[in-house]
């Protein structure tokens, strides 16, 4: 039986941990920072302040910590050091961590070496390990004489808390947004490239799917370039997950173009849109790879919640099996499911 730490008791964790439990893993301890739940019961085990999660760590020895808290690699440093210091495996949900030495190589590295020296895996997985990943390389594996892939996904960021709708920008005034988040696009290369080692670099979501999807298909990444553009409304719509009113023309959110070139001539251009949702606004998945043959793939109002979480689960097997260190699921073959 697999023994699992939760770290992240919020809105994903119910999926989350639903599903681990039917696939008769043994859930031995969890842990969360909001003072509000620390204490209370959480699946029959007592929720644990974040500060004693090393020492819960130790005691429970865990085959694996589900992560499922912030967006940035940055954010997870302490819980990933503290489980590659121990020797256990660690996955999370965190956005950057899918490819995180394209935009913070320094933190990837010291991490991987630490996981390395104690035997064990880290590694970023969720919604787009399948819907912005191994279903795309899939279709390229059907196609011949590839020229472009290109992709857009939109998500309802109040499905996935607090810290994932303020990197999208949602509630800022367009003038806030420029100067928080357009601005880190109006750079150049070289000055991006110095953002990323100084460990400063706030990348779009798709700026680690690019190089996934290169890295799946041994293509080989020349440049990269990201473009994040605020979306509005023309009527004010209430966000229960960031706990205000975004006002007509404000930042619902935004839309981030990322564009990879390739060696081999292949253009990866993929768009996230993430957003506080309008009335009768739904999830979107729409790809194409363009070939021989132009092939297009569209999911139709994706559950990208419960996808994400299920994708979770079903890749922890693969993350014990795998070689130590900091290792992308783009290095662990399909996903397979469990239940």
């Amino acid at each position: 039986m697999i023994k699992f730490i939760q770290y992240g008791c919020g809105k994903m964790s119910i999926h989350t941990v639903k599903y681990a439990l039917e696939c008769n893993m043994q859930l031995v301890g969890a842990v969360d920072v909001n003072p509000n739940i620390i204490g209370t019961d959480f699946n029959g085990i007592t929720i644990t302040p974040s500060n004693e999660f090393e020492t819960l760590l130790k005691e429970t020895k865990p085959d694996i910590v589900i992560v499922e808290t912030m967006s940035l690699l940055s954010d997870l440093e302490e819980v990933l050091t503290i489980c590659a210091s121990n020797g256990v495996n660690a996955i999370t949900t965190c956005e950057e961590a899918f490819y995180p030495s394209v935009s913070n190589p320094i933190l990837t590295k010291k991490i991987d070496e630490l996981a390395k020296q104690n035997n064990c895996t880290i590694t970023g997985t969720g919604y787009q390990d399948a819907f912005w990943g191994n279903l795309i390389t899939t279709l390229a594996g059907a196609t011949h004489g590839i020229t472009k892939i290109k992709g857009s996904s939109s998500y309802n960021v109040e499905d996935y808390g607090i810290a994932l709708a303020q990197v999208h920008g949602a509630g800022l005034s367009l003038d806030e947004f420029d100067k928080t988040i357009a601005s880190a696009d109006k750079i150049s290369k070289e000055e991006r490239e110095k953002l990323i080692y100084s460990g400063n670099y706030t990348p779009s979501y798709m700026w680690n799917v690019v190089p996934w999807i290169a890295d799946k298909m041994n293509l080989h990444l020349t440049d990269m370039t990201q473009k994040c553009v605020p979306l509005t409304h023309d009527a004010d719509i209430e966000s229960s997950t960031l706990q205000m009113t975004v006002k007509a023309g404000d930042a619902t959110g935004m839309s981030a173009i990322v564009t990879g070139t390739t060696e081999e001539g292949i253009i990866i251009e993929a768009e996230c849109i993430g957003k506080v949702y309008a009335p009768l606004e739904v999830d979107t998945n729409d790809w194409t790879v363009m070939g021989e043959p132009d092939t297009r793939l569209v999911v139709n109002e994706p559950d990208t919640v419960r996808l994400t979480c299920a994708t979770i689960v079903n890749r922890i097997p693969d993350v014990i099996a795998a070689e130590a260190g900091f290792v992308p699921t783009s290095k662990m073959g399909e996903l397979k499911n469990l239940r």
